[in-house]
């Protein structure tokens, strides 16, 4: 379908519609003001959809020319659905054609397109109520329907109007004859777009496109009218000067060529492109972009953006040297992108290498270093030479070079011991130079250094010791000598632990506890060499200024007297020993002085001669080796009032007990009594009584003593428990009082729970020391007295742990054949692998962390794990081996020597070689090269591939030498050989192919001669099948007469042939040889003579059968070949030993 659109000045005389249906609108041809006519050409076959102005659809069939008339002298608006944009075009007569381009291909006019955009007409351009677009059809060439065939016609569906528009820009020009159209693809609309008005449209094209080739062109078909004679004013026959306008809807991509890339570096490249001009509604250009993708990977890579914006050209970074990419650019406007452009590929530069690793040490000794590095990328071009550089041990920064070359490895020589060198590498091809690797220092070994000498104390605090040391005599000044200074803490366990590491001669040893005692000890380090630990130091921190003393209290308040008792400081500073400060003052003004009352080490005071009836104020502080503390908060205290008189003493009721006993005494006119009880020793021990008391009360009675029954002792403090290490421990106890009976024993329960406590000690000491415990283990204890009265309750259960240790030593180290955790990608040898494992000792309450093996003097660390491989060792070599564990509180010690040997190593391949070859035979041999390797033990596996190409073992022994039988003839076989060991199996040869003979023909039986008439036999022998397809051809030869040699007579395939011409009364001989044609090599194999025939022809007047003698002849006669060459052999021999004989006579 296309549109012509006219400007016209008069009235115009428009063709009739072709169809009925469809009346002409009188304000379309009145002519009252300059009209714009457009032309609608509806080909058969499509449908032209109109919408009305009260929103009614209508569909007009094709063939059809539909008239309409633009009120104000515009463009129709046209919706095309969505994917699709519309571009203006302008040919050289200067006419613009809207160009609506889909994602699609153009095809030639001959081919009708499976659908076209949706034509959808406004209502402001409708001519008739009726004119409604309503639907999309397929889009054909605007040609007459008499020009194009009838099956070339198609009707579609109607699918959903698309709420989309493309305004085509025009200008007045000539009406043009030729238009071009394209073809879009076959493809279903997936949903349908709800239907909305213009101003609300925002639907976005379709961004994906393909790139189309040119549209093949038609003449325009419009020279067919339905008008009257005369023509209209859409006849190309109409002379009158009309301005006419034309714009096309038609499906075509737009194409934006290649980029171009110049300024390749190795790792950037400049891209730049040639602009698109596209131009949009009333010939404004809109702003277009461009988006430049490129990709790496090759052509079936994935694009990814890298540039979008409005510049034509770009400057790629970060590439990759000699490195293939590919760009390609696209256009976008207003949010709608463009087709891809053709894609541009180019290749980077090479560049000189990466920064190469920094070397890392594979060996160093005392005056050398080994170091290795790994080759960086190359980028393109080939590494020629790496450059090694070091700073001689100066520690400048000033780097010289110490080696170029193509190796990956250098031996540094002639160095200090125990001094640290730095290295770089950096890697040259013939681009250039890379940058140098990170500085690396590596130490040469040093001499063992001595003994250090211990630590000595500066100052101390409450909380920190400054120490410091002396450098050893026996270092020199160029060597590196690192101090380790290790702490004990008994609070924390026995073992020293590390606090300071480095090259100072001093530390301040921080967060200590104060009044603590602390051994230290210093360690001297050189290269890889520990010294021994130096003797201890031991110290201890300074005490701190203590707290005020806590909970001041008074009790016992009379009326000239009170007792005044406090807790001991919370902070006691860091030392037991405090001293007591007690003030006290009269009253309670501000301005009141204060006195000492009391000064000394224990909890209470008993402040006597005050004045009844009067209030004291009292406050507390304490002094230690710190300072005094600050003082506590004023207690107030008031005396009573004098006491009543004396009261008679107590009396006892009933019985005396051990532990009880009932008095009583006389009441008088008082309200209260206090009765006050003193605990003396016995006065009379003699009399079974253990223990006094005198009671007062009152202002004091007169004192009374009563002596209590003696009993059983009462119950025992907790002993006090001091782990001291995590196998002992020391338990103490207080020596406990009698209840009037002397201690006979303590009995000591100790175990790890309550129910497994057992009797450790018996007798009358407070001290017991416990061994042989477990670390990290609870254990439990408790104390009971005994006297003769019996035993005396359990103390209260006390509990402690043992601390975590160093683990054992390791049991079961041994060597295995083979490894217990097998790799596959690391072989086991056992020439230079040791496959060792060991039985996991007790880890004592840490966890186990590694275990080291000592090899010589090299350290060997493995993991958690109880088996271990040794590689890369050298072969024949005894190795002594010691093992230790490690948990998180130390190493443990080392086991037993375990000394292991490496195997020698396997020996090679022999060369296997065929020393003889016959049909269905093979005779090999083999042997080594070099002498060196052969011993007695070694024993060979000849190995022959199979039918299934498997190597199969067909001979297993020392002998250097096999044969093969029942082979097949003609074949091709496959051997390998390997040579076993005491050392191991070695690895297998190369594949020898040896190929077996063909088989000669076997030896014919003598052959059967009968006589003939005349001078003529006939001579008859055996026949042979042929073999494997050869041909079998048999050689006749006779011998007799005069001749001394046998003469071939005939040579063919028969198996018989006649003899004539003999002499009469001569011995002959016949005999006959088969020979085998190949016909794969064209050779001819013969086999042996068989054994002759000996015949005499004779003259008789019958035919007589002359039957072949045996073989052997009579010595009378004439002898065959054999018998005559033996006869030579013996002749030789016996001359030869004459001769011999008559020489040593002559000597």
């Amino acid at each position: 379908m296309f549109v012509t659109m006219m400007m016209m000045d008069q009235m115009l005389d428009l063709p009739p519609p072709l169809s009925n249906e469809v009346p002409m609108m009188h304000h379309m041809i009145n002519g009252d003001a300059p009209q714009q006519v457009i032309l609608v050409q509806v080909n058969p076959g499509e449908t032209f959809t109109i919408r009305m102005e009260d929103g009614a659809l209508q569909c007009i069939q094709g063939p059809a020319e539909v008239p309409m008339m633009s009120p104000n002298g515009s463009i129709p608006p046209i919706h095309v659905p969505p994917g699709y944009v519309s571009q203006v075009l302008e040919d050289n007569t200067g006419m613009r054609r809207v160009v609506v381009t889909p994602h699609s291909e153009c095809y030639p006019p001959s081919y009708s397109p499976a659908l076209s955009p949706s034509h959808h007409i406004h209502p402001p351009y409708l001519t008739h109520p009726h004119f409604i677009p309503a639907s999309h059809t397929s889009y054909y060439p605007p040609v007459s329907p008499g020009d194009v065939p009838p099956h070339q016609f198609y009707q579609h569906r109607l699918p959903p109007i698309f709420p989309e528009e493309i305004i085509p820009l025009y200008n007045i020009s000539t009406f043009m004859g030729h238009e071009e159209y394209c073809k879009p693809p076959p493809k279903k609309l997936k949903q349908p777009v709800e239907r909305t008005s213009l101003s609300q449209v925002t639907s976005p094209l379709s961004n994906s496109y393909k790139n189309t080739t040119a549209c093949t062109t038609t003449a325009n078909g419009y020279g067919k009218s339905h008008s009257s004679p005369g023509g209209g004013g859409g006849s190309p026959g109409n002379k009158r000067p009309d301005r006419r306008l034309c714009f096309v809807i038609k499906l075509e991509s737009v194409c934006i060529l290649g980029p171009q890339v110049s300024n390749v570096q190795s790792r950037s490249a400049l891209v730049s492109w040639t602009p698109v001009s596209v131009l949009g509604s009333s010939g404004r250009v809109p702003s277009c972009g461009y988006e430049l993708q490129f990709k790496d990977k090759g052509r079936d890579g994935k694009y990814k953006v890298v540039y979008s914006g409005e510049e034509l050209q770009y400057t790629l970074t970060d590439l990759r040297p000699a490195t293939d990419y590919h760009v390609r650019v696209s256009t976008v406007c207003n949010s709608v992108k463009g087709p891809s452009s053709d894609a541009r590929a180019f290749t980077t530069h090479s560049a000189p290498p990466d920064t190469p690793l920094p070397p890392r040490l594979s060996h160093r000794t005392k005056s050398s270093l080994t170091l290795q590095w790994k080759p960086p990328a190359d980028n393109g071009s080939k590494i020629t030479n790496y450059v090694l550089e070091w700073d001689e041990g100066k520690k400048n920064s000033i780097f010289h070079e110490y080696y170029v070359g193509h190796q990956r490895h250098c031996k540094v020589m002639r160095l200090c011991p125990a001094v640290g060198y730095t290295f770089r590498v950096a890697a040259l091809n013939d681009i250039g130079t890379s940058g140098f690797s990170t500085e690396v220092v590596f130490y040469t070994t040093g001499s063992l250094p001595q003994t250090s000498l211990p630590p000595r104390l500066v100052q101390a605090g409450p909380s920190w010791v400054t120490l410091e040391w002396t450098r050893p005599n026996s270092c020199s000044t160029e060597e590196v000598v690192t101090y380790i200074l290790e702490m004990q803490d008994e609070t924390k366990g026995l073992d020293f632990q590390a606090v300071y590491s480095g090259l100072e001669l001093n530390r301040k040893v921080e967060s200590l506890r104060r009044n603590t005692q602390y051994k230290f000890r210093l360690i001297t380090c050189s290269g890889e060499w520990h010294s021994a630990p130096s003797s201890l130091l031991v110290c201890k921190t300074t005490p701190d200024r203590p707290g005020p003393p806590v909970n001041p209290a008074v009790n016992t308040v009379t009326y000239h007297s009170f007792c005044v008792t406090w807790e001991p400081p919370q902070d006691d500073g860091g030392s037991g020993d405090l001293t007591y400060v007690l003030e006290i003052s009269e009253g309670n003004s501000e301005g009141r002085q204060w006195a000492t009352l009391y000064r000394g080490p224990e909890r209470k005071h008993l402040c006597e001669d005050r004045k009844p009836a009067t209030s004291y104020s009292l406050r507390l502080s304490c002094v230690n080796v710190g300072g005094q503390s600050q003082c506590s908060d004023d207690l107030t205290v008031s005396t009573h009032f004098p006491p009543p008189g004396r009261c008679q003493p107590p009396s006892i009721v009933g019985n005396v007990k051990h532990k009880e006993m009932t008095l009583q005494w006389a009441e008088g006119h008082l309200s209260a009594f206090r009765l006050i009880m003193f605990v003396t020793s016995s006065i009379y021990p003699e009399s079974g009584f253990s223990r006094s008391f005198f009671f007062q009360y009152g202002p004091y009675s007169e004192s009374v003593e009563i002596s209590t029954a003696a009993g059983p002792p009462g119950q025992c403090r907790p002993p006090a428990i001091n782990v001291t290490s995590h196998t002992c421990a020391d338990v103490t106890w207080e020596n406990k009082e009698s209840s009037g009976i002397d201690i006979s024993e303590y009995r000591l329960d100790w175990g790890r729970d309550l129910d497994s406590l057992e009797l450790v000690y018996s007798g009358t000491e407070t001290y017991f020391q416990i061994s042989n415990l477990e670390a990290s283990t609870d254990y439990c204890c408790r104390l009971q007295a005994v006297n003769q009265a019996g035993a005396g309750p359990y103390s209260d259960l006390v509990t402690c742990r043992t601390p975590a240790a160093a683990p054992d030593v390791v049991s079961g180290f041994r060597l295995v054949d083979h490894p217990l955790n097998p790799t596959e990608s690391e072989p086991f040898s056992h020439s230079t692998c040791l496959a060792l494992t060991w039985d996991e000792p007790r880890c004592n309450g840490a966890e186990m962390t590694s275990y080291s093996i000592s090899m010589g003097d090299s350290i060997i660390t493995a993991g958690n794990v109880t088996c271990h491989v040794i590689r890369d060792l050298l072969p024949d070599k005894t190795f002594s081996l010691q093992i230790r564990a490690e948990n998180e509180m130390g190493p443990g010690p080392f086991s037993q020597t375990l000394t292991v040997r490496t195997r020698p190593l396997p020996p090679s391949p022999p060369r296997l070689e065929c020393a003889a070859v016959g049909p269905q035979s093979l005779k090999l041999r083999w042997g080594f090269s070099s002498r060196s390797q052969l011993t007695d033990d070694t024993t060979y596996v000849l190995q022959m591939e199979d039918r299934n190409q498997r190597f199969v073992v067909v001979y297993r022994g020392p002998s250097h030498t096999f044969k093969l039988q029942r082979l097949s003839e003609s074949s091709r076989y496959r051997f390998r050989i390997q040579a076993v060991s005491e050392a191991g199996e070695g690895p297998f040869s190369d594949t020898y192919t040896f190929c077996t003979t063909k088989s000669l023909p076997q030896t014919l039986k003598a052959p059967r001669v009968v006589q003939l008439e005349g001078n003529a036999c006939e001579v008859t022998w055996e026949s042979i099948p042929p073999m494997r397809g050869d041909r079998i051809s048999y050689v006749l030869q006779v011998l007799g007469g005069r001749g001394s040699d046998y003469k071939q007579v005939h040579k063919g395939d028969e198996t018989s042939f006649q003899l004539s011409g003999l002499q009469w009364n001569t011995d002959y001989r016949v005999r006959v040889f088969a020979c085998r044609r190949c016909a794969d090599t064209l050779q001819e194999l013969c086999g042996s003579f068989g054994p002759s025939a000996h015949f005499n022809l004779r003259r008789s007047d019958a035919t007589l059968a002359v039957e072949a003698d045996v073989t052997r002849v009579p010595m009378g006669n004439t002898l065959t070949d054999e018998q005559f060459a033996g006869l030579m052999v013996f002749g030789v021999a016996s001359l030869s030993v004459l001769m011999a004989f008559l020489l040593q006579l002559l000597i």
